[in-house]
C-alpha cells in the first residue's frame, strides 16, 4: 500500500476506547453507510439497523485492526454490504416504497409530487435489479467509488464491474421506460 490509510490513526484511537475518536468516526462514516444500506435495502429503518450493527463490529475489531491489510473504508463498506445481503436473503426482494426523508422546501407542490414519483420509480427499478447489479450501481454512482475501488470491494475485476454496470444501466432503463419514465438515470 503506497499511502497511509486516512482512517488508521482514528481506528487505533477507537481501539483505545477514546470517546472523541468514536464520535468522529461515527460522524465520518455514518452518512455513507446509511446511504449504502438504504439504497441496497430500500428501507431507512432497516438501513439504520445495518449501520448500527456495522459500528458494533468496528468497536469490536478496532483493538485488533492492522493497517495495511485493507483500507478501513473498504472493510467497513464490505461489512455493511454483507449485512445488507444477510437481510436480503432473509426476505423477499419486493421493492419497498418509501417517501423521501425531506421534500425540497423551494419546490412547488406539483414539482414535489413529480420528484416523489420519479424517486419512487427509480427506487422501485433499482430494487428490482439483481442484487449484484444493484450493488455495482450503488457503489459506483451513489457511494461515488471509482471502478477500481468498487471492483475491489465486490471481489471482481474492473472489467466484470463494468459489465455489471452496463447490464444494470440497461435493465434500469428498460424498467423505467416500461413505467413511463427514463430521464436522469445513471
Amino acid at each position: 500500500m503506497s499511502e497511509r490509510d486516512p482512517d488508521a490513526e482514528l481506528v487505533a484511537r477507537v481501539g483505545e476506547q477514546d470517546p472523541a475518536a468514536v464520535r468522529t468516526l461515527v460522524s465520518r462514516k455514518l452518512p455513507r453507510l446509511l446511504a449504502l444500506a438504504t439504497r441496497m435495502l430500500g428501507d431507512r429503518m432497516e438501513a439504520e439497523d445495518v449501520a448500527q450493527e456495522a459500528f458494533v463490529r468496528i468497536w469490536k475489531q478496532a483493538p485488533h485492526w492492522k493497517e495495511g491489510e485493507a483500507r478501513f473504508d473498504t472493510w467497513i463498506h464490505r461489512v455493511a454490504l454483507n449485512l445488507c445481503y444477510d437481510r436480503l436473503r432473509g426476505r423477499r426482494e419486493d421493492p419497498v416504497a418509501e417517501l423521501p426523508d425531506e421534500a425540497d422546501p423551494q419546490a412547488l407542490p406539483d414539482m414535489q409530487l413529480e420528484a416523489r414519483v420519479r424517486d419512487e420509480r427509480v427506487r422501485t427499478a433499482l430494487a428490482a435489479l439483481p442484487v449484484r447489479q444493484r450493488e455495482a450501481l450503488v457503489l459506483n454512482y451513489y457511494q461515488e467509488l471509482s471502478n477500481i475501488e468498487a471492483a475491489a470491494l465486490m471481489g471482481i475485476t474492473v472489467d466484470a464491474l463494468e459489465s455489471l454496470l452496463a447490464r444494470a444501466r440497461r435493465n434500469l432503463r428498460a424498467q423505467l421506460a416500461g413505467s413511463g419514465f427514463s430521464k436522469d438515470m445513471p
